[in-house]
């Protein structure tokens, strides 16, 4: 995979935010509707189920052309042969990432606060993962909340690409990317959604707003 980040809708998969709904079907049909990237975020397996997860869910991207990241296990990351890991800042450096995976594998890194861009290895991610913009109950483990200043003071600070992530709706995307993000990640506002394809179809039109409101 190219170390170029292009992607504008990010799909954050969370199994319990599915409600009971085939997980796979959820993924596909955000896919559809537009998601660019997926990440598969699992805090309760074991590497075994994990990883058969992470196959099945790889063959559809795979069908599809979109990137499979794998959020914070790296055995599983290698193992599938992902086209990169997501790390947060209670997990491994991006230093201690690379010497696992190798310089080829993309490398996402969270940032909760400014003095995570000096974070060891931070300057080597493939991009920032802003959390949260707003706060929300998918992720209650960050020191507090961005904001749009936040985010936005951010972006002068940086060149990376930058992925907001944290109480994303349909109603503030727009803002969200104008404010300086470059890409949305999505939870809930896609994997519970009704349909899921129309609410991707749905953010995509807010981002293309967003960035309308950049020229």
């Amino acid at each position: 995979m190219p170390k170029l980040f292009p992607y504008r809708l990010y799909l954050v998969t969370d199994e319990a935010a599915c409600l009971g709904r085939d997980f796979f079907w959820v993924v596909e049909e955000a896919i559809k509707g537009g998601v660019d990237i997926v990440q598969l975020r699992e805090k309760h397996l074991d590497n075994d189920a994990f990883f058969e997860k992470a196959m099945k869910l790889k063959r559809i991207c795979r069908q599809y052309s979109i990137p499979l990241i794998i959020n914070d296990n790296i055995d599983v990351a290698v193992a599938v042969d992902a086209d990169g890991v997501h790390v947060g800042q209670s997990d491994l450096s991006i230093s201690a990432v690379i010497n696992r995976v190798g310089v080829q594998m993309p490398i996402g890194l969270s940032l909760e606060r400014f003095e995570d861009l000096k974070a060891e290895g931070a300057e080597d991610a493939w991009y920032y993962g802003v959390s949260p913009i707003f706060s929300t109950p998918t992720k209650v483990d960050t020191v507090s909340e961005w904001g749009l200043e936040g985010l936005s003071s951010l972006r002068k600070l940086t060149d990376k690409k930058l992925v907001a992530i944290g109480n994303i709706k349909i109603e503030n995307a727009a803002q969200i990317i104008s404010s300086g993000a470059d890409c949305l990640a999505v939870v809930s506002g896609i994997c519970s959604a009704t349909d899921p394809a129309s609410a991707a179809a749905a953010f995509k039109s807010e981002i293309a707003k967003g960035l309308k409101n950049l020229i």
